[in-house]
């Protein structure tokens, strides 16, 4: 399966303000030199730049008043110290009397009293650094793991410490926690210890190197953010390196990864890329360790930055990179991938051809998988007559299966995080005759239609479009359009909900990436938030809550505006119904859709949990139970099928280790439905979907 608060008031004793005072007193309490940040002239001035870009090109138009400055307040805090680890309960009180005057500060070009917030946290951070590996040192300090202790892990609900007694025994707990997490990777307690001290050291190094240039690019995201997810600011260095950092990300070893918590977390492993023809690591995995070539030491990289675990990661082509990871069942992999990038032939459209029965009949279906909307720009400025495209891939992969004589076409959309906007419109182009495709609204409120297909049809046969969760921007673009005009069948789960457009604004210092437009259809409802809802619906294998735009707290919101005049080809309202039973009816009875949804409903189980105990032996039973769960699920799939089953653990990870015959392929290999349950699936609704043609049980509207 294809499977982130006038002018400066302050309290005076003796003659400092309270952030320098309380600054000093807690300085004192640690070893480590940290040289007090201070805001660079151009900073400020490029703060009020900012500001100023927001309010005249942002589509969403907010005032930054004195709501938004305590709006800001909270954000910026909530990044700092998300898990409430670090600052005090006073420290918070102490901030809050500039929460409403930060939109005075920012318009001034007057950052300090953000500057002092991020010094009192890095000088809270390393005092409780240092404390930890002081406690970790010491020979007299022991750690229980047989008492019925937990830690809470609702960072939403927790609350500051109010003392240092109370944050002492906090990380008491933490490092406990962190500990269990090692001891529960096969290493003894003294070899977990040894490996935390150096990952705190790491994290005091990483604190003593912090600049002017993280804090303002803290701040000003704190701020960004709060018009909508898309829009950053982005400092000088990311900017330098912003182009390496997103091949780095999605090229070096082909997965888009994250931070929860304390663990680096695979987002999405990229169709095409080292990682996914490799075939081991998987989303929702963690990344606990990295070692470079095949012997090389694996470092531990939890708790550390996304940038930092990216840097370690990345390397030259044809070079090994190992990842130690945890899935989300806690079991221990060791991850070998051969870094590469992600080549265009590799990420092409390409085609497969299966057959189905419906018990009378054969039916042949033709699958056109769409891994992204690409498009070789600087091939199509050379005027190259075989520049490499989307559309024309698609046209061709169209030709050779009329030749094959399909009965229909299947467009495989699963995780294409979308594109080309241009290769979007020319696609649908296949499909509709003359008509607009998509409308984009500026925050002007001007209207552009602009995007339309412009000749006849190419293919007139049955379509259905295959979406999931993790199809995005163009993809909704197309799958709207195709829905909108009635021409083929939209089936799968809900998409991803961005329908907005960004661009890159130059600003003193960095650049600003500012959403500026929304996506609608040609019926008027925007792709933004609720993204495209499917006709047949299958299982939301991918929670919506979690995974999506609507996951954001300050997503711009779903609306519509007038639909434009368009064509529709067929009478769905009929037909949809009857096709969702057949296919509720129908994958009951499949093992293998049937152990999809146990694996995803086991991940939910797992990751629901408000608090973690801190018992060695609950944890292990905890474990323990996990891979007794996976492998009832995989002997229940198998039972089904009249295969042998697994009588251990152990040998269903010695036969995983050997490559299953029944796991996904990779993308480099050919399209084969038995081993994609979800596509096998969609054949029969498309077998379903022809015979409800051939039976003139829906009528057609437009004049093929």
């Amino acid at each position: 399966m294809k499977l982130s608060r006038s002018n400066l008031t302050t309290l005076k004793l003796a003659g400092w303000s309270f952030s320098v005072l309380s600054l000093m007193l807690c300085y004192v309490s640690t070893s480590v030199a940290l040289t007090q940040l201070t805001p660079l002239r151009e900073q400020g001035k490029t703060a009020q730049e900012l500001v100023s870009t927001l309010n005249s090109r942002h589509f969403r138009k907010m005032p930054l008043n004195d709501t938004m400055s305590e709006r800001f307040f909270d954000n910026y805090i909530d990044t700092l110290d998300p898990a409430k680890s670090f600052f005090y309960e006073s420290d918070i009180k102490e901030f809050e009397s500039h929460s409403t005057k930060f939109d005075d500060y920012i318009r001034a070009g007057d950052l300090s009293v953000g500057y002092d917030i991020f010094n009192r946290y890095r000088q809270r951070v390393a005092v409780r650094l240092e404390s930890a590996i002081s406690r970790l040192e010491n020979p007299d300090q022991t750690f229980e793991f047989t008492t019925e202790d937990s830690i809470n892990v609702d960072f939403e609900n927790s609350v500051w410490s109010k003392d240092l007694a109370e944050s002492n025994k906090l990380w008491h707990k933490r490092i406990k926690l962190n500990l269990l997490s090692l001891m529960l990777t096969d290493k003894t307690l003294e070899e977990a210890k040894t490996a935390l001290i150096k990952r705190y050291q790491m994290q005091l190094t990483r604190v003593e190197q912090q600049n002017q240039d993280d804090v303002f690019e803290t701040m000003m995201n704190a701020l960004t953010l709060l018009y909508d997810p898309h829009t950053n600011y982005m400092s000088p260095s990311t900017v330098e390196n912003f182009t390496i950092n997103m091949s780095l990300q999605l090229q070096g070893i082909g997965a888009v990864l994250r931070t929860e918590d304390e663990y680096t977390k695979v987002d999405r492993v990229i169709v095409g890329g080292p990682a996914d023809k490799q075939g081991e690591l998987k989303r929702s995995d963690r990344i606990v360790a990295v070692g470079q070539g095949d012997q090389g030491e694996l470092v531990d990289v939890i708790d550390w930055r996304l940038d930092d675990v990216v840097q370690l990661i990345r390397g030259q082509r044809n070079t090994i990179v190992r990842l130690k990871t945890l899935t989300p069942e806690d079991q221990i992999k060791i991850v070998k991938i051969t870094r590469d990038t992600v080549k265009l032939e590799e990420q092409a459209a390409k085609k497969a051809v299966f057959e189905l029965t419906d018990g009378k009949n054969l039916y042949k279906v033709g699958v056109i998988d769409i891994p992204t909307f690409y498009h070789d720009f600087e091939a199509y400025r050379r005027r190259d007559p075989n520049a490499r495209s989307t559309t024309r891939d698609v046209q061709r992969l169209i030709d050779e299966l009329n030749e094959e004589n399909v009965d229909g076409i299947i467009l495989d959309l699963r995780d294409n995080g979308g594109g080309s906007l241009q290769e979007a419109t020319m696609l649908t182009d296949l499909f509709i005759d003359p008509g607009p495709v998509v409308q984009i609204r500026t925050s002007r409120e001007e209207i552009d239609r602009r995007y339309t297909s412009r000749r006849v049809a190419y293919y007139r046969g049955p379509l259905l479009v295959l979406i999931n969760r993790l199809s995005a921007s163009a993809s909704e673009i197309f799958a709207g359009a195709i829905q909108d005009y009635k021409r083929g069948l939209v089936v799968g789960n809900q998409t991803f909900g961005k329908g907005t457009v960004q661009s890159l604004s130059p600003l003193l210092q960095g650049q600003l990436k500012i959403t500026e437009s929304k996506f609608y259809r040609v019926s008027g409802d925007s792709t933004q938030h609720r993204g495209v809802i499917p006709d047949v619906k299958y299982f939301d294998f991918i929670k919506t809550e979690d995974i999506g735009e609507s996951s954001y707290d300050t997503a711009l919101p779903w609306d519509q505006i007038h639909k434009v005049p368009h064509a529709t080809y067929f009478d769905f309202d009929d037909m949809v119904p009857f096709l969702q039973t057949k296919h509720n009816q129908r994958v009951v009875k499949d093992p293998d859709y049937v152990y999809l949804i146990d694996q995803a409903n086991l991940i939910r189980e797992n990751e629901d949990r408000k608090s973690i105990s801190l018992n060695l032996e609950a944890r292990k039973n905890e474990q323990t139970s996990i891979q007794s769960k996976s492998l009832a699920i995989e002997n229940k799939r198998r039972k089904a099928k009249g295969l042998s089953t697994y009588k251990t653990v152990e040998e269903l990870e010695a036969e995983d280790s050997n490559g299953d015959d029944d796991a996904p392929l990779s993308a480099d290999q050919e399209i084969d439905p038995d081993k994609d349950p979800v596509l096998n699936e969609t054949g029969h609704i498309l077998v379903d979907y022809i015979k409800l043609l051939e039976n003139d049980r829906v009528q057609k509207i437009a004049n093929f």
